[in-house]
C-alpha cells in the first residue's frame, strides 16, 4: 500500500482472510461493486448469505470519524429508519486487517428511485425529514462541516496550486471560480445563520435503493455537518418549473416529522456550484490512484476544463436569479 496506489496490497484473498479474521468465511466469491472512492465488495459466504465489505480509503477519515457515520447510521436504524448500518462481527462496527479498515453491512437490493413521481418525492422526503429529526440531536464532535471553505475555496486553492488547469485556460478558470465564491458567499449571505445538523452529505439517487416497501438509505461516507437543504437539493432536477414541483412534494413529506427553514433555499444553487468546485479537486486529488483514470478519462482535458468555466458561469447567473419557492 502506497500513497499512489493505496488498494494495490487488497487481493481478493486479503478482502476474504479480512472477514474470515471476523468470523465470516467466504466462499470464494466477490463481486467488486460501483465505489472509487472506497473499495467495496459484495462476499458471498459459504452458510449461504452474502454481505458486503467496505475498505475505507487509507487517511482520509480517522477511525473517530468513522465511527461517527457508524453510530448515526446506527441511532437511524434504532429507530426505523431505513438506513443501512454496519454489522458488528466480533463487537465492532470498525476493524484492520493487513494495513486495511474495514466494516461489514448486510446487503440490501433495489432500484433506483423514479424521481419524477409526485409520490416517491414525498415518500422520500418523509424519511429525510426523519433522518434529519435525529441528525438534529446532537452535533458531530469530529466530522467536519460542509461549507464554502472546505467544498469552495480549499479545492480552488489546491487544484491552483498542483497546476491541474491547463496554462491556457488558467485565468479564465480562476477569473469565473473567484467569481463564483463571491456569489456563493452573497447567498450565504442572504440566507442567514442556517441550523446544521449531522447530514447523509451525499443523498442523491444512487444512495436511495428502492423496494416494493419505500427507498432505503445507503453510503453515509460523506456525513458531514450542514444546512438541512444539503440532503434536499439534489433530488432536484430539469428547470425551475419542475424543480419547484420537485421541491414542494419533497417538502410535503419533510414537514410531516421535521420544519424545513425556508431562507435555506437561497443555498441550493450555492451548494450545487461548491459540489463541482470540489468534485473536481476530488478527482485530482485521486489521480495517481490508478482507478480514476480508467473511470474518467475524461478528465483533465482541455475540453474538461472548458466545459467546467462554462459551467461555473452558468452557475454565477443562478445564483443570481431569486431563490427556488414553494407552490
Amino acid at each position: 500500500m502506497t500513497a499512489t496506489a493505496p488498494y494495490a496490497g487488497l487481493t481478493p484473498e486479503t478482502v476474504l482472510d479480512a472477514l474470515d479474521a471476523v468470523g465470516l468465511r467466504g466462499d470464494g466469491r466477490l463481486l467488486a461493486l460501483n465505489s472509487y472512492e472506497n473499495r467495496v465488495y459484495q462476499v458471498w459466504l459459504e452458510d449461504g448469505g452474502s454481505v458486503v465489505a467496505k475498505f475505507y480509503r487509507p487517511g482520509r477519515w480517522s477511525d473517530g470519524q468513522i465511527l461517527e457515520e457508524h453510530a448515526l447510521v446506527q441511532e437511524l436504524a434504532e429507530r426505523e429508519v431505513p438506513a443501512v448500518a454496519p454489522l458488528a462481527p466480533g463487537g465492532r462496527t470498525l476493524t484492520e486487517h493487513a494495513g486495511f479498515r474495514f466494516s461489514v453491512f448486510p446487503r440490501r437490493g433495489g432500484r433506483t428511485p423514479e424521481l419524477d413521481r409526485p409520490d416517491t418525492l414525498k415518500w422520500i422526503g418523509r424519511f429525510i425529514g426523519r433522518i434529519h429529526a435525529v441528525g438534529a440531536t446532537r452535533p458531530f464532535a469530529l466530522r467536519p462541516a460542509l461549507d464554502a471553505e472546505s467544498f469552495g475555496r480549499e479545492p480552488r486553492d489546491w487544484l491552483l496550486e498542483h497546476r491541474f488547469v491547463p496554462p491556457d485556460l488558467l485565468d479564465a478558470w480562476r477569473s469565473v471560480a473567484d467569481l463564483a465564491l463571491a456569489s456563493v458567499a452573497h447567498c450565504y449571505e442572504r440566507a442567514g445563520v442556517a441550523r446544521t445538523l449531522r447530514l447523509h452529505g451525499d443523498c442523491h439517487a444512487g444512495n436511495i435503493l428502492w423496494t416494493d416497501d419505500g427507498p432505503h438509505f445507503v453510503d453515509f461516507d460523506d456525513a458531514r455537518s450542514g444546512p438541512a437543504v444539503q440532503d434536499l437539493w439534489m433530488l432536484l432536477s430539469g428547470d425551475r418549473a419542475e424543480m419547484t414541483r420537485q421541491l414542494d412534494d419533497v417538502l410535503a413529506g419533510y414537514e410531516q416529522f421535521r420544519e424545513f427553514e425556508p431562507r435555506e433555499l437561497h443555498l441550493v444553487e450555492a451548494l450545487r456550484t461548491l459540489r463541482l468546485i470540489h468534485y473536481s479537486a476530488w478527482i485530482a486529488r485521486r489521480w495517481d490512484d490508478p482507478a480514476f483514470p480508467a473511470a474518467f478519462p475524461w478528465f483533465n482535458t482541455q475540453r474538461y476544463w472548458q466545459d467546467r468555466i462554462l459551467e461555473l458561469r452558468e452557475q454565477v447567473a443562478l445564483m443570481d436569479e431569486p431563490a427556488l419557492a414553494r407552490l
